[in-house]
């Protein structure tokens, strides 16, 4: 037999598991009610210990949370049927905490109860489950972070600390006390990129620190090493050797990337592309592999805007159309509004992928020959700058 106290303290411990919290906070529908045992007395209780389940019977009658289900038992001991409570049936999250009984958990779901009220949507879950986030910092300020982050885009900063950014109601030192709350709220709405490149990288700003990208030498005689790592912020100053530079999302695609000469490969630029507006650019063939998903054509249409003469690889209907069975659902889109920079078909291709169920084929997917033939085409195209027809 389980006492309200027991149950009370189960209940209670079932706060502290983030899966039970999302579940039964936001899915109401499919969360409720939770049924809890409280189990029968054995005949030898009824027996030898009849003042003990008076009192358990007792107790779970002055118990008002919840519904409390009773059911006759017949024993040998007793004349008559009794009625002993079995189950606690709680209904919604309200009577969850109320049934917990305790002022830790109440203030922690008053507080979520808060947030849920006043920041958007897809910041619920994140919120919910991720309590060190939030617990120590004033709730208004992470409502206020959660607004900020509505409003940040890659390169928002463009050059400036992030203390100088002209945000109302932000104060010089938000950033560096609430950093790692941003970035996880970014998290939310970039799909996880934010964290992977840092948070200054991501809005393009002033740092002392450095987001290192991976360059590859395709011609294997162009850079002492065949790989090496090179911080993003050098490459927009300083010109790699080659004639032709491959700019690709992510770095998991480097084992499928032909040789080819006078070529030199950038890999995992993912939202760090503030260094191609590096002026060396200009005068180099490039191109830009990346996901076929919003963000891939979001990415492709931020660095052809820095580079207008950039070729689009592998990133057309028709390779969406040939491989569309290893698609997979984009859990977050780049958004409704096509960005500048796509060509028509591009822009065609991203509002497909925006109506699309499976609405993300990732670029590592691709069978290798398919990738070797298109970059080696790539390579023999004729690409002529506006300094050598000077000089023609």
């Amino acid at each position: 037999m389980k006492s309200p106290k027991e149950l009370s303290s189960k209940l209670c411990r079932q706060w502290e598991y983030a899966d039970n919290r999302e579940n039964r906070l936001l899915d109401q529908n499919n969360a409720w009610p939770v049924v809890l045992s409280i189990g029968s007395p054995s005949a030898n209780m009824i027996l030898n210990q009849l003042d003990d389940v008076k009192q358990h019977v007792e107790q779970w009658r002055k118990v008002k949370v919840g519904h409390v289900v009773w059911e006759p038992k017949n024993y040998r001991a007793t004349a008559v049927a009794v009625d002993i409570p079995t189950q606690w049936i709680i209904n919604d999250a309200n009577e969850w905490i109320d049934a917990a009984n305790n002022q830790s958990v109440r203030n922690e779901y008053d507080t979520l109860a808060f947030f849920t009220a006043q920041t958007d949507c897809m910041f619920h879950s994140l919120l919910i489950r991720n309590r060190s986030l939030w617990r120590k910092k004033d709730k208004n300020q992470v409502v206020q972070a959660t607004r900020l982050a509505m409003t940040l885009e890659p390169g928002y900063a463009d050059g400036k600390p992030l203390r100088l950014l002209p945000t109302q109601g932000i104060d010089t030192k938000f950033f560096e006390r609430h950093t790692q709350l941003v970035t996880a709220l970014l998290d939310v709405r970039y799909d996880g990129e934010v964290s992977k490149i840092g948070l200054e990288t991501f809005l393009g700003a002033l740092t002392n620190s450095d987001h290192w990208l991976l360059v590859m030498d395709l011609d294997n005689t162009l850079l002492p090493f065949q790989k090496q790592r090179v911080r993003s912020s050098e490459l927009r100053t300083i010109g790699l050797p080659c004639d032709r530079l491959l700019i690709v999302e992510n770095e998991s695609c480097q084992h499928q990337i032909p040789l080819l000469p006078h070529t030199i490969a950038v890999l995992g630029t993912g939202f760090d592309l503030g260094w191609t507006d590096g002026h060396w650019l200009q005068h180099k063939q490039v191109g830009y592999w990346g996901d076929i998903d919003t963000w891939g054509l979001h990415l492709l249409a931020t660095a052809r805007n820095k580079i207008k003469h950039l070729d689009a690889l592998l990133m057309t209907n028709d390779i969406y159309n040939r491989y569309v069975s290893m698609a997979v659902p984009e859990p977050v889109t780049a958004g409704s509004q096509i960005p500048n920079g796509l060509n028509e078909n591009e822009q065609l291709l991203y509002s497909r992928l925006l109506k699309t169920l499976n609405g993300r084929l990732e670029q590592e997917f691709l069978p290798e020959p398919v990738i070797r033939d298109a970059i080696l085409a790539w390579g023999k195209r004729q690409f002529v700058t506006i300094r050598d027809l000077y000089h023609q």
